[in-house]
């Protein structure tokens, strides 16, 4: 373990010699500076974990040294001692940055605890900025996969726009990494020390959502038993998604298309106004041209949302991406299970390929991850796989679909035939198909078939 490092600054020659001796006896390395123009000479030379200082000295005193320090050594806590403390020097020391003020005299016992504690709380900072490090570093642009023509003009507008206020619309398919890019474009902003926050729109009953948003008042409904901060206020000077927007009510819209034209507030029970500083992206995997057709959706929180529209595509219409995918998740999952798997056989690619991946990257990704799990050899083959995977490619008979339907039309032909053909289980067909029970729900939302028509063309 290496050894600390402190200075300790004070004019008094006896307090020096007192705290040298006793700290190097724990195990500090210590040196000492008799004014504060000394220390900053040292400072300048040497780097310390923790800076010992008195207030009162010749010429440049412990505040202006506390001043200093943070130029120089941004990441040092900075200990002040003094025999003629009050209050307003405490609150001062503070507000510069000092990590703990100490009135003289002390005892050795004192000294020991809050230094300890002041190493706890850098080592805690910088295990925390390292952290912060390993996730920015994860959303890099070239940390994405994707080398499609479709993904490649994608990367390009999130990086034009990553680093503005403008408000961002992703659409596209569940699955094909909406929440990837919302989390790239905030990590590759000016904002990217801040929160990203999140919320499920769709996962969430709709009495709670206005909660969830914006937070509550104790007492305000049953329940609320303490106050409660919504998303609006954790994301603040961050990035707040709103994913699946499509889901909120009409009531809800109203009030979110406030929030983002005046950017403040009110906590539910509560009559005082919050403002934010909040860059919104929000997802939709619905058309929500068609929803406010429908009058299911408001046009004016529409544009207010759509300022730039980000649609990615789905998996089955950038085939070219899904080799590297593969790999990726073919890394990702041996770490995390201590695997060995060396690669992936072409007869696997031959399937991927030819399958029609309705659930996207996010089911490439769940197929991977099992073949990893169960796979009994180095190189993943087909009977690593469920049988489905072979057989998945859309085989509409010729007469069914006419020349130049396009991809939306097919697939919901393929799915009500589906349906039909498992007389209306969803659940069996959302298997047949590959999806979720939730994304075909959505689906059909999305073609505006309610339950009772499933079974008409």
């Amino acid at each position: 373990m290496m050894e600390k490092k402190i200075l300790v600054v004070d004019d008094d020659p006896l307090l020096r010699d007192f705290l040298s001796e006793t700290l190097n006896r724990s195990g500090y390395g210590v040196d000492l500076a008799s004014t504060g123009e000394e220390a900053l000479e040292k400072i300048r030379e040497e780097e310390y974990d923790i800076i010992l200082s008195d207030v009162r000295m010749p010429s440049m005193d412990g505040m202006e040294l506390l001043k200093t320090t943070r130029d120089f050594l941004p990441d040092a806590k900075v200990v002040i001692m003094t025999a003629y403390g009050t209050v307003q020097n405490a609150v001062e020391a503070m507000k510069l940055g000092a990590f703990h003020y100490v009135m003289k005299p002390f005892s050795i016992d004192e000294i020991e605890l809050i230094l300890k504690r002041a190493l706890e709380h850098k080592q805690l900072l910088l295990e925390n900025k390292l952290l912060r490090s390993e996730v920015i570093g994860k959303y890099r642009f070239d940390n994405i996969v994707g080398k499609s023509p479709q993904m490649q003009e994608v990367f390009a507008l999130v990086e034009t726009v990553a680093d503005t206020k403008a408000t961002v619309l992703l659409t596209g398919e569940s699955g094909t990494g909406k929440e990837l890019i919302a989390k790239a474009i905030h990590y590759n902003s000016s904002r990217r020390e801040g929160p990203f926050i999140r919320i499920n729109c769709a996962a969430l009953p709709e009495g709670l959502v206005e909660s969830e948003l914006f937070g509550h008042e104790k007492g305000s409904f049953s329940g609320a038993i303490r106050q409660s901060r919504g998303r609006f206020e954790l994301a603040d000077r961050g990035t707040l998604l709103l994913d699946e927007i499509s889901e909120i009510s009409l009531h809800l819209q109203g009030k979110l298309l406030r929030v983002l034209q005046e950017r403040e507030f009110e906590r539910v029970g509560s009559g005082i106004s919050i403002q934010v500083d909040v860059r919104i992206i929000a997802t939709s995997n619905r058309n929500l041209k068609r929803l406010i057709e429908q009058g299911k959706f408001r046009e004016d929180l529409f544009y207010r949302l759509n300022v730039v529209p980000i649609h990615i595509s789905p998996l089955r219409e950038r085939k070219e991406d899904i080799p590297a995918l593969a790999q990726h998740f073919l890394r990702k999952y041996n770490l995390e299970n201590n695997r060995q798997i060396e690669g992936i056989s072409q007869k696997v690619y031959e399937m991927f390929l030819n399958y029609s991946w309705l659930g996207n990257v996010r089911e490439l990704e769940n197929y991977i991850e099992r073949a990893v799990v169960i796979a009994k050899s180095r190189i993943l083959t087909p009977r690593d796989f469920p049988k489905e995977l072979a057989f998945g490619k859309i085989k509409l008979p010729p007469e069914e679909i006419e020349v130049g339907a396009t991809i939306h039309e097919a697939e919901r032909k393929l799915i009500l035939r589906t349906l039909r053909a498992q007389g209306g289980n969803r659940t069996k067909a959302a298997e047949i198909l590959g999806i979720s029970t939730r994304t075909l729900r959505n689906k059909l939302h999305e073609y505006g078939l309610k339950d009772e028509m499933v079974d008409q063309d």
